[in-house]
């Protein structure tokens, strides 16, 4: 009933090393793939050491090496594939999906300036007394000094009035000029690169069950690859066939479990099998889990103020602060501002009330630093990026959640093809094909 070399080929089989090797590279494809996995999320910081003239080295190595982490910087060692892009999967992420999430403008409208204002004037109002006092009494302390308790008490009391019309003038003109005030992408990435740990949070938060399934598909992978490895290695009986074929194992494990996970963007039937990336098929829940982490940790008000007034840009802020609080401030002075003016003389004078106004400007925006505030202005920007995700094209979402990290793709393939080999090789130690 079977063919003669069929019969032939089984009579000298080690079926005990035959059956062996898919559940060998069973094993190794669950090994690669959680090994895999945790070279993707850490360490979060390089660890490893500095080698002496490695960093002039590297300029001259092939790209894909200087590409991998701590080498251009002249160490030898790990950080997470994830942690060491962070940085650039914040510019992408911004490209990709903030950016068309809403423009500075209105995520600034979504945190209700008027509530802003509001919560300033609360917090500001206690601290008008101090600082009228103090400019005062450093700018012209003996004509404070000399001034009446009740006509220095009307001054302070004239400013807090002014006050909610001051500041809902300074809110508004943030609000006109945030464009030019704000770089939600600088904000994003400089945020990533100095905690990548909120970049492994995002991929971590909606994404551990998939990866999890990821790990165990890479013993189904190993297994299933392992039938024809064992089959050929059989026939061809050569010491060298296993190293080699745990090498193509290795690699092509990796390369299906990065499929599994992203690929395809949108469902698409393959000999008849609907098949969906893990990670785009629940794009709806990733959105709320990942507009919860912008909102919670990225783009917050207590980090919009930092950056406005900290940020790259804040001398332009002051300045807009400053412009806008000099004026309010000279009419606050109300009816005493003539008699004061011609005691101090105009120079003089208006030297206080741009003292007055670049003091305020510093402290307007310190109410943005409240964390129970900014908590509560954060509900609106998760709904909006909560929102805007669930729209992006399936593309879209997947370039976001993969582009940082594809090019560097080659290294997991690279790690696999290793330890494929490695194993390979302990096969074979264990399992002689003689024995």
């Amino acid at each position: 009933m079977w063919p003669e070399w069929l019969r032939d080929w089984a009579a000298g089989v080690n079926w005990f090393h035959l059956l062996t090797v898919p559940v060998f590279t069973g094993v190794i494809g669950w090994l690669i793939n959680w090994s895999g996995l945790y070279m993707l999320f850490y360490p979060l910081r390089f660890r490893g050491a500095r080698v002496p003239g490695l960093r002039e080295l590297a300029s001259i190595l092939p790209r894909k090496l200087q590409e991998v982490p701590g080498i251009a910087q002249g160490g030898l060692g790990w950080q997470g594939i994830i942690p060491a892009r962070a940085a650039k999967m914040g510019s992408i992420a911004v490209d990709k999906a903030i950016a068309k999430l809403g423009t500075p403008g209105e995520f600034y409208q979504q945190l209700q300036p008027e509530q802003i204002a509001e919560h300033i004037v609360e917090v500001f109002r206690p601290e008008v007394p101090a600082l009228v006092d103090e400019i005062m009494t450093r700018e012209h302390p003996r004509l404070w000094r000399d001034l009446p308790l009740s006509v220095r008490y009307a001054i302070v009391v004239r400013v807090q009035e002014q006050l909610p019309a001051i500041v809902g003038q300074v809110t508004t003109d943030i609000g006109t000029h945030i464009d030019q005030l704000l770089d939600p992408k600088l904000m994003v990435i400089e945020h990533f690169r100095k905690n990548p740990d909120v970049v492994v949070k995002i991929f971590r938060d909606f994404g551990q069950r998939e990866l999890n399934l990821m790990v165990a598909f890479g013993f189904v992978f190993g297994f299933l690859l392992g039938v024809p490895v064992a089959v050929v290695d059989s026939i061809l009986q050569q010491a060298w066939l296993l190293p080699v074929m745990g090498v193509v194992v290795g690699w092509v494990t990796n390369l299906l479990g990065m499929w599994l996970i992203f690929e395809p963007p949108a469902p698409k039937r393959i000999l008849g099998v609907k098949v969906h990336g893990l990670f785009p098929r629940r794009q709806a829940q990733a959105a709320e889990v990942y507009a919860d982490i912008i909102a919670s940790d990225v783009i917050t008000l207590e980090r919009i103020g930092d950056f406005l007034l900290s940020g790259p840009r804040g001398d332009a802020t002051r300045r807009l602060l400053t412009t806008a609080l000099e004026p309010a401030v000279d009419r606050a002075a109300g009816p005493y501002r003539g008699a004061v003016r011609v005691v101090l003389g105009p120079e003089r004078f208006d030297r206080i009330s741009r003292s007055v106004a670049e003091e305020a400007a510093d402290r307007t925006l310190v109410p943005f630093q409240d964390p129970q505030f900014s908590k509560q202005q954060a509900d609106r920007i998760q709904r909006l990026v909560a929102r805007r995700t669930k729209e992006l094209p399936p593309a879209d979402f997947v370039e976001m959640m993969r582009a940082a990290i594809k090019e560097d793709e080659w290294m997991l393939y690279a790690h696999g093809a290793i330890m494929g080999l490695a194993g390979g090789f302990l096969h074979l130690l264990l399992f002689p094909p003689g024995s």
